[in-house]
């Protein structure tokens, strides 16, 4: 069985066992989340033996090149030597300010204390002191001075009640990545566009709706964003002072009325836009939402490559 050694231990892994998986059997602390290759909180670098290339998919070629992989997607053939991610992928941050936005979601601040290059969409690994690691969307523009992300409290969440509870302007976390294509892409200015969010799924597409405009999108843009009941929306007066969108709020559960539609977002998408050929569509949230959005995208004509997904994998461990 190939052999894994990392911060001075080592370790063997199972046949088809991950070396995240390997790693954790053995009470060896890795940062990780989803474990599913997702969300990228897992990235290490092998410094000795092959990385399959399946564990580098996504990653940037200047990682591949340097080595970095996500352990929860290596299974190793050979032994290897791995050690964690370096300065390259993360920097250190700072937490400027916490709003709370919703009963629920706390709109989080951060200052990266050295440059750190984005896209409005992409998410990054919020690292805790600890080792503690989860994934968020970034909701800020690359030209303003913060970082800005939407924190959903989970239950028993160990990052989520640590923001909500404890945490304070000043504290200090790192940032790891960026990673995902979810994000707008200049060219093609008239052409239609559909976001669609639900719960803090909104948050990369706050961003790119803003960085749309800023690069000088002229065609219509509509934006959802779909709640359980009206009190899990928010950031309303804010979409609805970009004028130059049409922004719809979308509650499936209610028992008053509201300037906002009820019942599922299918319906809702059927209703409104039966012809979408030529359109392009950014779809985040809810996994199960986001993917069975995205066949009725296709399915009313929009080209599977203009249909970009960003599926919020909750963590492994369910906190």
């Amino acid at each position: 069985m190939p052999a894994v050694s990392y911060k001075g231990r080592t370790v063997e892994v199972q046949p088809g066992e991950s070396v995240l998986d390997g790693l954790l059997r053995h009470d060896v602390a890795v940062p990780h989340a989803c474990k599913a290759g997702s969300c990228g909180s897992c990235l290490l670098r092998g410094v000795e033996g092959a990385v399959p290339a399946q564990a580098q998919l996504g990653l940037k070629d200047s990682w591949k090149a340097r080595g970095y992989f996500l352990a929860c997607q290596c299974r190793p053939e050979t032994d290897l030597v791995v050690e964690v991610a370096g300065s390259g992928t993360r920097v250190a941050a700072e937490i400027v300010s916490m709003q709370q936005l919703t009963h629920n979601v706390m709109r989080v601040r951060l200052a990266c204390l050295a440059p750190f290059e984005f896209r409005p969409g992409q998410y990054v690994s919020l690292l805790r002191e600890d080792g503690l690691a989860r994934s968020y969307s970034i909701a800020s523009l690359n030209t303003e001075a913060e970082i800005e992300l939407h924190v959903r409290r989970v239950r028993d969440g160990l990052m989520s009640n640590w923001l909500f509870d404890a945490a304070l302007p000043g504290d200090r976390v790192h940032l790891q990545g960026p990673f995902g294509e979810c994000f707008y892409t200049p060219g093609r200015e008239q052409q239609p566009l559909l976001l669609i969010g639900t719960g803090t799924g909104l948050a990369p597409l706050y961003g790119i709706v803003r960085d749309a405009l800023q690069r000088g999108h002229s065609g219509p843009i509509h934006l959802i964003h779909g709640a359980l009941r009206s009190a899990d929306l928010y950031l309303r007066q804010e979409l609805q002072e970009l004028v130059a969108i049409n922004y719809t709020a979308s509650v499936l559960e209610t028992s008053e009325s509201g300037d906002y539609y009820t019942g599922p977002l299918d319906l809702l998408i059927a209703e409104r836009f039966q012809k979408l050929a030529g359109w392009r569509g950014f779809v985040c949230g809810d996994p199960a939402i986001v993917q069975s959005l995205r066949r009725k995208l296709f399915l009313a004509g929009m080209a599977m490559n203009d249909i970009l997904a960003d599926a919020f994998v909750p963590a492994a461990n369910m906190v």
